[in-house]
């Protein structure tokens, strides 16, 4: 997760560029009727993309989830795909709470499903407006079990550091 222009598609292109060792399904959520990041993601015959649009996966689409995370599960199980590892990218408007917990109350995934952990991209440039505007920001950084901060080339040491001990949790890397 992480918020609209924190770098979560060009984290995830860069994950999927590096030959990941498992093979891996990406369900990727869009917030408009039509797909942009789908496209931006790498192509690999070790990666499947699903596109979840028209919604935010945490409120609108829910549904749509649980139902996409029990298909793909489905179409594992029949041989149709094969993968070890699901990446769920989310829009950056969701808060992650309602998407983690469809890993543990949906039907058909929460037994066919571990969640390994939720990591929040965040631009450390805009972090410190975004936190003060938007609620969903702070969730994302506060839900998360790993903060990853992008675009620290735009501050100096001092007020990366400033974002460090102010605005997000400890356990943040660069």
């Amino acid at each position: 997760t992480g918020f609209l222009g924190a770098g979560k598609t060009t984290l995830l292109n860069r994950y999927l560029a590096s030959a990941p060792a498992r093979r891996v399904a990406v369900l990727e959520n869009e917030f408009g009727a039509v797909g942009i990041d789908g496209g931006l993601i790498a192509g690999s015959p070790a990666v499947e993309v699903v596109e979840l649009t028209n919604g935010c996966i945490c409120c609108s689409v829910r549904g749509e989830l649980g139902q996409a995370l029990a298909d793909l599960a489905d179409r594992r199980d029949r041989g149709e795909l094969d993968f070890d590892q699901l990446v769920l990218e989310t829009t950056g408007l969701a808060d992650p709470a309602p998407v983690a917990q469809a890993f543990f109350t949906e039907e058909g995934v929460s037994s066919r499903y571990e969640l390994d952990g939720i990591l929040t991209v965040v631009d450390a440039v805009h972090a410190a407006r975004q936190l003060d505007e938007n609620r969903v920001a702070a969730a994302q950084i506060g839900f998360a079990d790993r903060v990853l901060l992008t675009k620290t080339e735009g501050l100096d040491a001092a007020a990366l550091d400033a974002l460090h001990h102010q605005r997000v949790h400890p356990r943040v890397e660069r």
